[in-house]
């Protein structure tokens, strides 16, 4: 008998494209010692996935979107994704349902394996789960060794700052000063710039105190949204 396939793969799988499967392992560093290494793709554009999830997301159950995120092709891992935080936001009502998804999450943490992957959803589901809560599983994140759960706890307070507290993302911040991936310095400017366009004096006084020692990239992208001439002054003072 032949193998049922699953049905968000199957639809991925259709709508293939040749361009896209040949420019998508560049774009997502695939080759050997870059972030990416190994990952395989089919070639289906994030706009065509998000459709695809609405469309199978209130049938779908934890298993099935098991076996996406344990496929080895890069899209189905981000279908996955998009379905469970559709279930979380559209069909979690009660605590436990949502807690359920959380704990499916952690325990799939290894297939959050790209920073698309992680900016997708760390924010849709760790973050509204740890709001207002204790922090700590999102800090341990922070300090492993592992890039993408260093990414995936400093993304998740993306939904803190969106809620007006900071305290947390500016701890990980300092931490991440000396972090040698630029990805991380990438996320850490871009969680800053986020609370600058909320509470600029904030975003002053992490940078008043930590610009000598700021990554550039991590600086750069802090620093987006400032007036020139007030941009030009942060980095003139660079180490």
């Amino acid at each position: 008998m032949k193998k049922k396939i699953n049905p968000v793969l199957e639809e991925l799988l259709s709508a293939k494209d040749p361009v896209k499967e040949a420019f998508f392992p560049r774009f997502f560093k695939t080759g050997k010692g870059e972030y990416g290494y190994g990952d395989k793709f089919i070639g289906v554009t994030v706009p065509i996935q998000r459709k695809i999830a609405l469309r199978h997301y209130i049938d779908m159950d934890l298993k099935e979107i098991h076996v996406l995120l344990h496929s080895d092709f890069h899209e189905a891992r981000l279908t996955g994704l998009l379905v469970l935080v559709l279930k979380f936001e559209k069909l979690a009502k009660s605590e436990k349902e949502k807690s359920d998804i959380v704990s499916f999450y952690k325990s799939n943490l290894s297939r959050i394996n790209n920073w698309d992957l992680v900016d997708t959803s760390a924010e849709k589901i760790l973050g509204p789960h740890y709001f207002g809560k204790n922090t700590k599983y999102l800090h341990d994140l922070t300090k492993t060794k592992n890039l993408w759960e260093n990414r995936i706890g400093i993304m998740s307070t993306f939904h803190f700052i969106k809620k007006g507290e900071f305290a947390d993302t500016l701890i990980m911040c300092e931490l991440f000063l000396d972090h040698k991936q630029d990805l991380i310095h990438k996320a850490s400017g871009w969680m800053l710039r986020e609370i600058g366009k909320r509470d600029k004096k904030q975003l002053i006084l992490f940078l008043t105190k930590h610009v000598s020692k700021m990554p550039r990239t991590m600086l750069r992208y802090s620093i987006e949204k400032l007036p020139e001439k007030e941009r030009l002054n942060w980095l003139s003072q660079e180490d």
